[in-house]
């Protein structure tokens, strides 16, 4: 499998590019603030075409350049429908502090519009694109509509793209509209610790990790670990 990746914009979160390998269709994951043209770069070097966009949640960090990738490419983005407001009016997902703050910096308001085309994710659910099997795990918490999207290498690998639910030393924020610190424990519990050690982790921000590294180290999960067998991708 072919996995890059960028961060992006005034926050770093990371963009992530997935393909079965260079030279074909790929699905681009959470395009942030700037990603156009690193993304236009990454998928020339490795002459990769999208088929979709795939959103792990939507704060306006890991959406800010979804339309124009989307309808510049001719692809739909998917979303959980419970962020799928966020697409249209990020400011919902912000404090009232936070939308003063971030509306300053962007010159007075977020403003953006949904792509032309818009599917949703279940959780659960089996996405088969561009060559790739990716299931979809509804993990709330950080947003109501945060996803996880895990497939395999060539090799048997597991491979996680976690969003804003787990970091590497740290799990997502919860003190947003829509967060819920009980819920994200929860969603860690059932839908993360049950993966695999071996599980390779693409964060929404910061440098990617295993679940047995964050199981052994990260403070957040200490004490969060399901009984029974670790389940495999």
């Amino acid at each position: 499998m072919l996995v890059a990746g960028f961060p992006t914009g005034s926050f770093q979160a990371n963009c992530f590019v997935l393909a079965p390998e260079a030279g074909g269709p790929c699905v681009v994951v959470d395009p942030g603030e700037g990603s156009e043209q690193p993304l236009d770069e990454l998928l020339r070097e490795h002459r990769l075409d999208p088929v979709a966009v795939l959103l792990t949640h939507g704060h306006f960090d890991h959406i800010f350049a979804v339309t124009p990738v989307c309808d510049g490419k001719d692809i739909p983005a998917w979303i959980h429908p419970d962020d799928r407001l966020l697409l249209s009016d990020p400011m919902r997902g912000l404090s009232t502090d936070a939308r003063q703050f971030f509306g300053g910096f962007f010159g007075g308001r977020i403003q953006l519009r949904e792509p032309r085309e818009v599917r949703d994710l279940t959780d659960g659910g089996s996405l088969e694109l561009a060559g790739l099997t990716l299931t979809v795990d509804h993990t709330p918490g950080h947003t109501r509509g945060s996803v996880t999207f895990r497939s395999a290498t060539a090799t048997g690998q597991g491979l996680l793209v976690s969003g804003d639910t787990l970091f590497a030393g740290s799990i997502g924020r919860t003190d947003l509209p829509g967060g819920d610190h009980e819920q994200l424990l929860a969603s860690l519990r059932d839908k993360i610790l049950v993966l695999d050690d071996e599980t390779t982790v693409l964060p929404g921000h910061g440098p990617a990790t295993t679940i047995g590294r964050e199981r052994a180290s990260n403070p957040f999960l200490h004490g969060l670990a399901a009984p029974g067998r670790p389940r495999g991708l």
